[in-house]
């Protein structure tokens, strides 16, 4: 089972036992996969179902669905602060492949990038390739970019989280590592009865010192990644790491 090839639809696209592939589906799964008709497959819906699928021309017919346990059993929002380049790309793959549940992308005082709408398309196509990748139940959620200063507040009440752990990740200064303030498990839980876990990670040259008191004053708690200085597009893979780690180990 693990072997088959895995696609992402959207949850409409499930209808009475079937579900009604795009002109691009049918290319990928035919073209690129070399899937014929009768050959099976997964279909994910990013909302947490999976069925195993049997190709039939423009449509396939749903075998059974499938019970696929890989979700960590923490909600992980992470609001990191936008890399020049490129670099959000990978952010949103490899966050994705460890776990993330949503990504609210912020520019800071220090962010070079001013992203095109098209950015945010592109991001949320690298979510559900991971996804397929890693093989998870969910797709993460990708927020528009807002300015933190600003929109630091709002990402907290949008997102419903004013009793979770919340880390802002501090390059330079005496705080604790985050692997030490990961033991209250259990304690904050949000409607779903899961623990939420928002961590924040910086821009090149950091967070000014006036980000740094807004995010204390909205309850963030500053923490330490380690002794070395990461850049941007590492901060957040490795913040997710530890988070993962004390989760699943």
């Amino acid at each position: 089972m693990s072997q088959l090839q895995r696609i992402a639809i959207a949850p409409s696209q499930f209808q009475q036992g079937q579900i009604l592939l795009t002109k691009e589906q049918q290319h990928y799964l035919g073209r690129v996969l070399r899937l014929r008709e009768g050959d099976r497959f997964i279909a994910m819906d990013g909302k947490g179902k999976w069925w195993l699928a049997q190709l039939a021309g423009e449509q396939a017919q749903v075998l059974e669905p499938l019970v696929v346990e890989t979700e960590l059993l923490v909600s992980i929002i992470l609001i990191v602060a936008l890399p020049k380049g490129n670099g959000f790309d990978e952010v949103v793959r490899c966050c994705t492949e460890l776990g993330v549940t949503c990504i609210a992308p912020v520019l800071s005082d220090r962010t070079l990038l001013h992203p095109s709408p098209q950015k945010l398309e592109r991001w949320r196509r690298i979510a559900a390739e991971a996804a397929e990748q890693s093989e998870r139940s969910f797709v993460p959620t990708i927020l528009e970019p807002v300015a933190f200063n600003t929109g630091l507040s709002s990402v907290i009440s949008h997102l419903s989280l004013a009793n979770s752990q919340q880390y802002i990740c501090v390059a330079r200064g005496e705080f604790p590592h985050l692997k030490d303030c990961l033991h209250h498990k259990g304690q904050m839980t949000n409607d779903k009865g899961q623990e939420t876990i928002v961590i924040a990670t910086g821009p090149e040259g950091g967070w000014t010192t006036e980000e740094i008191e807004n995010a204390k004053s909205a309850g963030f708690q500053p923490v330490s990644l380690g002794r070395r200085i990461l850049r941007a597009v590492t901060a957040p893979v490795v913040a997710l790491s530890l988070i993962t780690a004390s989760c699943e180990v």
